[in-house]
């Protein structure tokens, strides 16, 4: 059984040792929703925000930001799958780039999934059905005890979608590919109650001419040529979580 060190993995967790209450407990800031200041049309708080329009962050797991000085590396299981990922994941990886992450593809490496992956890590390989459901991959981070920035993660895609045994679109692989690489980085699901009827649907979410976030439950995205990169509602995301990290001082 693995010991965990100062980060904790939201994969499941079964079998491992509990958190500390007191430990866990402690420093955890309450939730905020972003508000709109009218003056300016630009968001306001004053602690970290854990949501906004068309984006949510994976608070329920700790995970409050992303480390700007942190060295965040996408790492592979082979060169095989290297090959086969890079290709879809560097549109995606420009844009987080070019927003102030510090992200970039790392080298070959042995993934154990029932271990915390090294530190900035986000081993991204092939799983069959890691849910233990046809067609349904997994991502997961993991959070950094000591400030509940963003550790690293797993994203764990469903092999059926490359051995003809579960169609996909080009689009939807596209989509789908990038949004596990969200969830690694602590994005969640921002689907929401947008008709009031007391459920939260597949698909229901804020659109921008007919335009879902990449992180919506179970795909959203670009339909067209922009397949394959975030949309400004996911890219709002991720820019807040790299906000949160001053207000949490995390460097």
């Amino acid at each position: 059984m693995p010991t965990l060190p100062v980060q904790h993995c939201t994969l499941d967790t079964r079998g491992l040792p509990a958190d500390d209450p007191a430990t866990a407990a402690a420093g955890v800031p309450a939730p905020r929703t972003a508000t709109t200041d009218t003056a300016t049309g630009g968001l306001t708080s004053k602690g970290p925000v854990f949501m906004g329009t068309g984006w949510r962050i994976t608070a329920q797991f700790r995970t409050y930001c992303l480390s700007p000085s942190q060295q965040y590396l996408i790492t592979f299981p082979s060169q095989a799958l290297k090959d086969r990922y890079i290709p879809f994941l560097t549109a995606a990886v420009n844009q987080l780039k070019a927003i102030g992450l510090n992200i970039d593809f790392g080298d070959i490496e042995t993934f154990d999934y029932s271990v915390i992956p090294p530190r900035g890590h986000i081993q991204y390989g092939d799983v069959y059905r890691p849910l233990g459901t046809a067609g349904t991959s997994q991502g997961l981070p993991c959070y950094n005890r000591a400030d509940n920035s963003v550790w690293g993660g797993y994203a764990r895609i469903d092999s059926e979608y490359w051995d003809g045994s579960w169609y996909l679109t080009d689009t939807v692989r596209k989509n789908l590919l990038i949004h596990e690489l969200g969830h690694t980085l602590g994005l969640d699901h921002p689907n929401s109650d947008m008709n009031s009827d007391g459920i939260i649907d597949r698909f229901e979410v804020v659109k921008d001419a007919g335009v879902s976030p990449t992180m919506t439950s179970p795909n959203g995205g670009y339909q067209d040529s922009r397949a394959g990169t975030y949309t400004t509602y996911d890219l709002a995301g991720f820019k807040q979580l790299l906000a949160n990290a001053p207000i949490l001082g995390v460097s």
